[in-house]
């Protein structure tokens, strides 16, 4: 049914329904003007549109109402079917299943059987590929919303290349920010007081880090120079074996629940599919078991503060 679904779909006159268009569309539309209402989520894009200038990673992934209102009936239609002329296909199952029933249901399938074959399009995230600009001073952004609560959000790109950059980037943004041992939320939130929230989170198709507090509005430079500090310790080793152990722990505890968990395993074996590496949850333990302190401050002293973003009260000056 799914596959019939997804490759049969109803049409009229070789289209899809004027009516469905219109109903997807409003549907678009509320989840487009309802990011505002989450400040943390609305600033946190807002960052990344900033550090992209509305180009390629920097568009908001739901889109924009101005480009939602001229798609037409002809265009989502054309597009479709090139989605499915084109573009790669995998199907991941998961559960308990009787294998060969499952490959003979998709070998022995009509709809599937009329597909043509191709070189499929799309796009591999390798971010070690990617060319990044070193920039002399970061951006600086202030926007103004009736708001009692300030949203801080810091955007750092990451010039790093060693060979396992991308498990060595998780360790570390684990012991900057990921955790109630992390050193943002020991010394920004707990011992300084000047965040409700804070944390950093390590994105790893794009190799960046951003980090996200919430703070009273007056004390936006002492959040941002503290933060700043914890940074600067890690890329002069001012952390110790325990940070590290600590970590590794968390990280470890994670990755052992993504296979309890039907949806995340998925988007794990997705994911590998999508960057063209591929390893088992065992491998993946093995890496992060292996990172040293030496690895994880190389990787810190290749961090670039890219952006400021600051959502604060329209009375602020």
């Amino acid at each position: 049914m799914l596959i019939d679904v997804t490759f049969n779909p109803f049409l009229e006159n070789g289209k899809f329904k004027e009516t469905a268009l219109e109903t997807e569309k409003l549907h678009l539309k509320d989840l487009i003007e309802s990011k505002i209402n989450n400040k943390d989520f609305y600033a946190y894009n807002k960052c990344l549109e900033n550090m992209y200038e509305f180009t390629g990673y920097g568009l908001y992934k739901f889109g924009y109402i101005d480009d939602l209102e001229k798609i037409t009936l002809e265009e989502i239609s054309e597009y479709y079917f090139q989605l499915i002329k084109n573009c790669k296909i995998d199907i991941f199952i998961s559960g308990n299943f009787d294998e060969k029933h499952i490959e003979n249901i998709l070998r022995e399938n009509k709809v599937i059987e009329k597909l043509e074959e191709r070189e499929p399009e799309y796009i591999i995230t390798d971010p070690s590929t990617e060319v990044v600009k070193k920039v002399d001073s970061p951006k600086q952004i202030q926007e103004k919303m009736d708001i009692n609560q300030g949203k801080l959000v810091i955007g750092y790109n990451i010039l790093d290349k060693q060979p396992n950059s991308r498990d060595i980037g998780i360790v570390c943004n684990c012991i900057l920010g990921d955790g109630a041992s992390s050193m943002l939320f020991q010394n920004v939130r707990e011992k300084a007081g000047l965040a409700y929230t804070v944390r950093s989170g390590f994105v790893k198709p794009k190799n960046i880090i951003m980090v996200n507090a919430g703070i009273e509005i007056q004390n936006y430079e002492k959040a941002v120079n503290i933060i700043k500090e914890q940074v600067e310790n890690i890329k002069n080793g001012k952390f110790t074996d325990k940070d590290i152990a600590n970590a590794k722990t968390y990280i470890i505890s994670g990755i052992k629940n993504i296979e309890a968990e039907q949806d995340t395993e998925v988007v794990f074996y997705m994911g590998q599919e999508l960057s063209s590496k591929y390893f088992s949850i065992e491998q993946y333990i093995r890496s992060i078991n292996s990172i040293t302190k030496e690895q994880i401050v190389e990787f810190a002293r290749s961090l670039q503060m890219n952006t400021i973003y600051f959502l604060t009260s329209l009375e602020n000056n």
